[in-house]
């Protein structure tokens, strides 16, 4: 029943928003990359979280109890959901699939109520969720720590200075911060059906890049030109104001392209080096799901633009790590120079036309938009909020001001029906041999609505705070 799943998915891949991908190629013979050498097992931190009622950090149990009610009711597909109060974990809520989720999927799909209730049933603290584009926050703070170990000179360094094929023309203006900002002004690239490759977007593609279907995940990624100066590509989003090289254009090629720096910058794969620096100080397992090809990085290239497994509570330390300026158990484990950078995008990386004006993108966080509440008030208030954001609803909110921490992610289930890699591949001729990061309600290929509202959920936890 699993490879089912797979199927469904096949027709409506376009819409997976946030969470496309690139390919996987031989390192150039142009540049070679630090030597690779055998990683020792990093030392794993012992961090386990502290738990508090909610009266002992300032919050109203009661009022929660109602915010986490609201998220985890039947139609929201939510899995897990916590909230971080100064350090502690205040409260948190598991399930797996309700009968009305249950029902809609069986509804749409070619699965019966059995298969989808084995497939997303019983689920606990300890049972993982995945990241979508939420990875793209990750790699971004990868991308940090490269920097402050010297492996990477700055924000502002060349791109070029890594791949080596934009060297030689006007691509070695590309800056690795532009790369972060979703500002590279390269053209947007898609799966073509016809092919089995990726080219050029031809017409509006809202999603990054629906490239999921390409085994290669790297070549074409490093491949793309830069778009027109001006003008209004096929592609491009918004005919009522002129495309501009260079404008936010939302692009998981360019997250990409910022794994592979990574690999050619410090001789290790994105896993790698984040298991060794990062997810090891933490104290977190996390497994990164990689594109389906025999070179590149490591058997595969690693999906810097998404598909990220961990638990909720492990993306929760990421968050407070960010949270406390990079520092984690007193070490500094992120430059804080690079953390400060990232809280300016909050004003410096104000997305405007033919957007909304009112959020932030930035160094791969978004800032949450504000929203209309029951009671007539906006909430949050604009910038206030940084986030990371993947599709199907996963996010970790991080709200400076409150010393707030809050986690959610939908249903998930990982689809490996071939081998144990976690190797992203969907063969529409042999499903037999499909991966795939099956969340729900939209990852497995339906067009489902989910009830959840984030900021609903953040309003509720918020009126907590202080609350008698």
């Amino acid at each position: 029943m699993r490879l089912l799943i797979i199927v469904l998915l096949i027709s409506v891949i376009g819409a997976l928003i946030g969470c496309g991908g690139g390919g996987s190629a031989p390192v150039p013979a142009a540049r070679t990359p630090v030597t690779q050498t055998p990683a020792a097992e990093p030392e794993q931190s012992a961090f386990s979280w502290s738990e508090a009622d909610p009266e002992s950090a300032g919050m109203n149990s009661a009022q929660l109890e109602l915010a986490f009610d609201a998220a985890f009711a039947d139609g929201n597909f939510t899995q897990a959901a916590l909230v971080v109060k100064n350090k502690r974990i205040v409260y948190e809520k598991y399930r797996g699939i309700l009968d009305r989720e249950r029902q809609s999927i069986s509804a749409s799909t070619s699965l019966s109520d059995a298969s989808v209730a084995d497939l997303y049933g019983n689920r606990d603290r300890d049972s993982l969720v995945s990241s979508w584009s939420t990875a793209k926050s990750f790699t971004s703070i990868v991308i940090g720590i490269a920097i402050g170990q010297d492996y990477i000179q700055s924000l502002d360094e060349s791109a070029a200075n890594y791949i080596d094929e934009w060297a030689n023309d006007a691509r070695a203006a590309i800056s690795i911060r532009q790369l972060l900002d979703m500002r590279s002004g390269l053209v947007p690239v898609c799966f073509d059906p016809a092919s089995k490759h990726l080219s050029e977007c031809t017409e509006t593609d809202e999603s990054g890049g629906d490239l999921v279907f390409a085994d290669d995940q790297m070549t074409a990624c490093i491949q793309r030109s830069l778009a027109p100066q001006t003008g209004n590509p096929a592609w491009y989003l918004n005919s009522r104001v002129a495309y501009q090289r260079g404008a936010w254009l939302y692009s998981n090629c360019d997250t990409m392209i910022l794994g592979e720096i990574i690999f050619r910058a410090t001789g290790q794969s994105l896993q790698t080096y984040a298991d060794i620096h990062l997810f090891a100080k933490l104290g977190m397992t996390a497994y990164w799901w990689r594109d389906n090809t025999e070179n590149g990085q490591e058997s595969g290239n690693f999906l810097a633009y998404c598909c990220l497994d961990a638990t909720a509570r492990d993306f929760a330390r990421f968050g407070q790590m960010i949270l406390d300026g990079g520092v984690w158990e007193g070490e500094q484990i992120v430059p804080s120079a690079y953390i400060d950078a990232l809280i300016n995008t909050t004003q410096d990386s104000v997305v405007g036309a033919p957007y909304s004006s009112n959020f932030s993108y930035g160094l791969k966080f978004w800032t949450i938009t504000p929203a209309e509440q029951d009671d007539g008030n906006l909430f949050p208030a604009a910038f206030a909020l940084l986030s990371t954001i993947g599709f199907d609803g996963q996010y970790i909110v991080i709200d400076f001001e409150n010393d707030l921490i809050v986690v959610r992610n939908s249903l998930y289930n990982q689809s490996v029906n071939q081998g144990s890699a976690l190797k992203m591949m969907v063969d529409v001729l042999d499903i037999s041999q499909s991966n795939f990061v099956s969340t729900l309600p939209n990852g497995i290929g339906t067009r489902l609505p989910s009830a959840f509202n984030l900021q609903k959920f953040l309003y509720q936890i918020n009126r907590s705070i202080g609350a008698p």
